[in-house]
């Protein structure tokens, strides 16, 4: 049986953050967030794995993670740029940015055969969230091309201390089948509670158990062949912006809405920690090394 590969969205360039926080380390023997991510998925059964950067920090990319992963699991990388668009498509002079998350993903269609995961090269979701993925993707028949899935976290699980952060807020139907994910920036804590806001400066308030995506995907190839022409109709009407964004969640609501696909979300119980700002990175030092402390990763991952 072909094994999944997992996907890391590492293209970013850590605005918030104010570095390259996907390859700061984090853990006792240098490790990053993205070193027990695919330490996570390697143990839940993932083959390969394939990261989305920018060209201009591929030799970073190189020194810390080839020579580091490849004893363990395959590893390719493929470039998001501003440029990486259909022939004849014409944007912004002004634009400096590459085109968003769902865009990210596409720059894979070539390296990427079988079912996938992605994730954010930023986020640790815990070792349960890999499991479960893996297994919902191995279960996939040749009939279930266009069930995706999308692993839901609680919001009140994935905050910052620090300030704001961005979630997909999601809706399921009974049978726990994804019925939209909205895109609120700006959660936070407020008035004993969390809630997002409008861009009128209301606060609307959230459920803590609310389920929220972390960018947490799992795909087969069809979703490529899917999102290429729905990027085609984005530039066009998007091109003459120079911030406009391509979302993952965007393209998963059109997908659900013109009943192209089905996402089945897997929950999880995990509290979700990452570096959003620069202030949350002893907390993830410290969780880290609770969790080692357990026995959950060895004090060096890879040996």
């Amino acid at each position: 049986m072909t094994k999944p590969t997992l996907l890391v969205l590492a293209a970013g360039m850590g605005s918030r953050y104010g570095s390259l926080k996907q390859i700061d380390p984090v853990g006792p023997s240098g490790e990053t967030i993205i070193d027990y991510s695919i330490y996570d998925a390697k143990r839940a059964g993932f083959g390969k794995v394939v990261f989305i950067i920018r060209k201009s920090f591929e030799q970073d990319f190189k020194d810390i993670f080839i020579s580091k992963l490849q004893p363990h699991i395959q590893v390719e990388y493929v470039f998001q740029e501003l440029d990486k668009v259909p022939e004849g498509i014409t944007y912004s002079p002004e634009r400096t940015k590459p085109w968003g998350t769902a865009h990210a993903i596409l720059m894979a269609k070539d390296v990427i055969n079988e079912p996938f995961a992605v994730i954010n090269g930023d986020d640790f979701y815990g070792a349960d969230a890999f499991k479960t993925m893996a297994d919902h993707l191995n279960s996939l028949t040749a009939e279930q091309q266009t069930l995706y899935s999308l692993v839901g976290y609680q919001v009140g699980n994935t905050m910052s201390e620090n300030g704001t952060v961005s979630r997909g807020v999601c809706q399921a139907d009974a049978q726990g089948n994804l019925v939209s994910v909205t895109e609120r920036t700006n959660i936070q804590y407020a008035d004993g509670g969390i809630a997002y806001q409008e861009t009128d400066g209301t606060f609307v308030f959230l459920d803590a158990e609310t389920l929220v995506s972390m960018n947490f995907w799992g795909f087969t190839p069809e979703y490529f062949r899917q999102t290429e022409s729905m990027f085609i109709d984005f530039i066009k009407e998007n091109g003459d912006s120079p911030k406009a964004e391509f979302y993952i969640p965007s393209a998963i609501d059109k997908l659900i809405n013109s009943s192209q696909a089905r996402v089945k979300v897997l929950k999880s119980n995990a509290k979700w920690f990452g570096v959003t700002y620069k202030e949350d990175k002893p907390l993830v030092i410290e969780k880290l090394a609770q969790l080692i402390h357990a026995g959950v990763y060895p004090a060096q991952l890879w040996k």
